[in-house]
């Protein structure tokens, strides 16, 4: 039987909803007796601090129902170890909807294609709309303005569609 990655996906997107969270990613790693099904969890309660996070009670019972129905329905054939955990603070950015949530964040991210002869940037996320980012590079330190060619109080727009891989940076 082969591994159905469709549906582990779904189940796991089921099972999160039913507790008031959110799949942020499904990692499928590793082969043969080592592999390793990952995923990464968020809260979404509506109006809270978008920073809030997961706790580790949220991941246990989550690890919990989803192994069990993943066991019963056959879902995932042979042996494999399965981690739950919240994103982190260096979360990854993947949908448009986490452009939109984290607006105002600090971020890095690397571009498909040059924008401005560079692909890598730093900055916070001004806005999301239409399918466009506005990152202020001015709050980038001034290593990594050298690094972009940038100077202070520079804005770029980047297409969401050249966003190949996107973190927020933590700021503590």
């Amino acid at each position: 039987m082969a591994l159905d990655v469709d549906r582990v996906r779904e189940i796991a997107d089921r099972v999160a909803a039913s507790s008031g969270l959110e799949v942020v990613e499904v990692e499928f790693l590793g082969g043969g007796k080592a592999r390793m099904l990952r995923v990464f969890l968020d809260k979404v309660a509506a109006g809270t601090d978008p920073l809030a996070g997961v706790t580790h009670e949220d991941c246990a019972n989550f690890s919990r129902e989803f192994g069990t129905i993943l066991e019963v329905e056959d879902v995932m054939p042979g042996s494999y170890t399965l981690e739950v955990s919240s994103p982190g603070l260096d979360r990854r950015l993947i949908k448009a909807a986490d452009f939109s949530r984290f607006t105002g964040s600090r971020l890095k991210l690397k571009t498909r294609q040059p924008v401005n002869n560079n692909q890598y940037f730093e900055g916070r996320l001004e806005s999301f709309t239409d399918g466009r980012l506005t990152l202020d590079l001015s709050v980038a330190s001034h290593k990594s303005r050298k690094k972009m060619g940038t100077a202070a109080g520079e804005k770029i727009e980047i297409e969401f569609a050249n966003v190949e891989r996107a973190n927020l940076v933590p700021e503590i």
